[in-house]
């Protein structure tokens, strides 16, 4: 029979295993988008989403199940995070028709959603 050690099963070790898991994946988007910045949304109990800018201005975003494991993935990943995704961070975004049809096309006479 296999020994299972404490530290294995308990709720920080997963938390940490998930937080790894998250830094990874912020390291490989920041690797494909020559560097990444971020910046942490609040989800409720559902977690805290990761949300990442590309230096090349692409965008995405990952979910951790708590502001803790969201907080540690990005230190972790070494990414830089903002406190407001506003401003100087926010204009970085390359958003293109897509992102204008969902978000804002109907508010500014472009296609509509359906």
């Amino acid at each position: 029979m296999a020994e299972t050690t404490v530290e294995e099963t308990t709720p920080g070790a997963r938390a940490e295993r998930r937080a790894a898991k998250l830094a990874k994946q912020i390291q490989a988007f920041s690797k494909a988008h020559g560097g990444a910045e971020g910046q942490l949304a609040h989800l409720g109990r559902t977690g805290t989403r990761i949300v990442l800018v590309g230096e090349d201005g692409d965008w995405g975003d990952l979910v951790a199940p708590s502001h803790a494991v969201a907080v540690s993935a990005a230190e972790k990943s070494g990414i830089t995070l903002h406190e407001s995704f506003d401003g100087d961070f926010a204009a970085k975004v390359r958003t293109g028709p897509y992102e204008w049809t969902r978000m804002a096309g109907i508010q500014i006479g472009g296609p509509s959603n359906g």
